[in-house]
C-alpha cells in the first residue's frame, strides 16, 4: 500500500496544450490539499504529462521513470507514486503499469478523475482511466488560480483531419468545441488571477464552433471586450479551417496579435496529399497572402516533417523553395517519426535516417536564416513588449514582443505591466529593447 501523497509535480512534454493540462491537474491537486513540491525529486507524487507525436518523447518517459527511482534509492527515500498523463497514457494504457510498474495511468480526456485514481492507488491497487467520455472534463475542474501574465485556454481538442502520419485523433478522438460561455467565463477568471494576454488552444484551434455559427472570429471577438485583457492568441491552426471572418479578425481586432501559427508539413504536393494534409501548396500560399493583404505585418509560424516515407530529393526541394517562398519568423521542425497504427508507418519508402538528418540541417539552415532576418527588420521598431519574467541579470526583465519574439531589458517595470520598448538589437532568437 502507498502512502497518500501529500505533495506533487507535474512535469509536461510536447504541445501547448499539454502545459494547459498540465496546469489544471495542478489545480485539481492543489484543490485536494496537496502542495507543489520543488522538483519533482522531493515529491510524493509524480506526473509525467506526455506526448506521443514522436518516438524519442515516448521513450523518455520510461527514461524519466527509471531516473525517479534511481534518484530515490540514491536518497534513500521511498519512491514516489508515478501517475503517466497524456496522449502515452491514452495509446498505451494498462501496457504502461505492465511495462514500468507505474501507480496511475490517465488519458487526456479524463484527467478530471486524478484525484479518484490516486486515491485507489494509495490503497494498493494501480489505476487506469483511458476513457472518452461523452461529458466535458472542464465542468469537473476547480476554478483557476492565480495565473502569470501569459495564460493557455484550451477551447477546442480532437482532430477529424486523419493526417496519415498522426497520433492525435487515436489519443486526442474526435474535434470537440467547448461551449462559448464556459470558455469566456474561464478567460475572465484569468484575467481576475493575472493574465493579460490569453492564447486559445486547439489541436484545430480554428475548427471551433457553436450551434450559433459563432466561428473562432466571434470568440475573439467577444474576448476583445473583456477589461484587462490586453492580447489574444490562437493556436494550432489547420489551413483547411482558415476562414474569411478568422482573416479578418487580425485587421478588425486590436487584441488579436500579429501572429500566426499555421503549419503546412511540406512544400510538394503529392507529399502532401500522402499525409492527407486537404490542402495543396498553392491554397496554403494563397491563405498567406489573404493574411498578409490584411495584416502586413503578420508574423508567420509553421511545422514541417522531413523525410516522410517516400519523399525524393525533388520533392524536399519543393520543401525549401516554400521556406523560400514564405519567409517565416520562426518553425518546428521534425524528422518523421513513425507511429504505431496511423497508416504512415505501414508505407513503402522510407527514407535512410542519414538522408532525414542531411535534409533536416539544410531545411533549420533556411528556417534560422529566414528567422534572423525577420527579428533583424524589427531592429529600430518601438513596439508594446509584455513583462514575463526577470532576467538573468540584475534590473533585468524579458517579454514578449506582438510578434512572440522574446525581448530583454532592463527596467523596473514589474511582471505583467505591457510597456513601449524601442527595439535596439536584433539577435538570431531574441531582441534587446530600451524601454521608452
Amino acid at each position: 500500500m502507498s502512502a497518500t501523497p501529500k505533495t506533487y509535480h507535474v512535469k509536461s512534454f510536447g504541445c501547448q496544450m499539454n502545459v494547459y493540462d498540465g496546469e489544471r491537474m495542478a489545480e485539481l491537486m492543489a484543490a485536494q490539499g496537496m502542495t507543489a513540491a520543488a522538483d519533482a525529486d522531493s515529491a510524493d507524487l509524480v506526473v509525467l504529462n506526455t506526448c506521443h507525436i514522436r518516438e524519442k518523447a515516448t521513450d523518455r518517459v520510461y527514461s524519466d521513470i527509471g531516473h525517479l527511482r534511481k534518484k530515490a534509492r540514491n536518497a534513500e527515500r521511498a519512491a514516489p507514486m508515478i501517475a503517466i498523463a497524456g496522449c502515452v497514457a491514452q495509446a498505451e494504457g494498462d501496457e504502461i503499469i505492465r511495462r514500468a510498474k507505474v501507480d496511475v495511468v490517465v488519458g487526456p480526456q479524463a484527467y478530471h478523475n486524478l484525484p479518484a485514481l490516486i486515491a485507489q492507488a494509495a490503497s494498493g491497487t494501480a489505476a487506469t482511466d483511458i476513457d472518452m467520455p461523452a461529458a466535458s472534463k472542464f465542468g469537473a475542474l476547480p476554478s483557476r488560480r492565480r495565473v502569470g501574465p501569459s495564460a493557455f485556454l484550451t477551447v477546442q481538442e480532437g482532430c477529424d483531419k486523419f493526417c496519415t502520419y498522426c497520433v492525435v485523433p487515436y489519443t486526442r478522438g474526435a474535434e470537440v468545441s467547448r461551449p462559448f460561455a464556459a470558455i469566456v467565463d474561464e478567460a475572465k477568471s484569468l484575467v481576475d488571477a493575472g493574465a493579460r494576454e490569453i492564447t486559445l488552444l486547439g489541436q484545430n484551434v480554428n475548427a471551433w464552433d457553436d450551434a450559433e455559427g459563432t466561428g473562432l472570429h466571434g470568440l475573439i471577438a467577444a474576448l476583445d471586450k473583456i477589461p484587462g485583457l490586453a492580447r489574444i492568441r490562437y493556436t494550432t491552426s489547420h489551413p483547411n479551417d482558415m476562414k474569411e471572418g478568422l482573416i479578418r479578425a487580425h485587421a478588425e481586432v486590436e487584441k488579436l496579435m500579429p501572429f500566426l501559427h499555421l503549419p503546412v508539413q511540406a512544400g510538394n504536393d503529392r507529399i502532401l496529399k500522402a499525409m492527407n494534409r486537404s490542402h495543396s501548396r498553392d491554397s496554403y500560399l494563397a491563405i498567406l497572402d489573404r493574411v498578409r493583404a490584411v495584416r502586413p505585418d503578420i508574423a508567420l509560424s509553421g511545422d514541417f516533417i522531413v523525410g516522410f516515407p517516400g519523399e525524393t530529393e525533388a520533392e524536399f526541394r519543393d520543401t525549401l523553395s516554400l521556406v523560400d517562398a514564405v519567409g517565416y519568423a520562426q518553425c518546428f521542425s521534425f524528422k518523421y517519426s513513425p507511429r504505431p497504427g496511423t497508416p504512415a508507418a505501414e508505407m513503402d519508402g522510407a527514407v535512410p535516417e542519414e538522408v532525414m538528418d542531411d535534409r533536416l540541417q539544410r531545411l533549420q539552415a533556411a528556417l534560422n536564416r529566414d528567422q534572423a532576418a525577420f527579428n533583424a527588420a524589427t531592429l529600430g521598431r518601438t513596439c508594446s513588449v509584455l513583462i514575463e519574467r526577470k532576467g538573468k541579470l540584475p534590473g533585468q526583465m524579458l517579454g514578449k514582443s506582438p510578434w512572440l519574439q522574446s525581448v530583454h531589458l532592463m527596467t523596473d517595470a514589474a511582471i505583467g505591466d505591457l510597456i513601449e520598448v524601442e527595439i535596439v538589437r536584433a539577435d538570431p532568437n531574441s531582441l534587446a529593447g530600451v524601454a521608452l
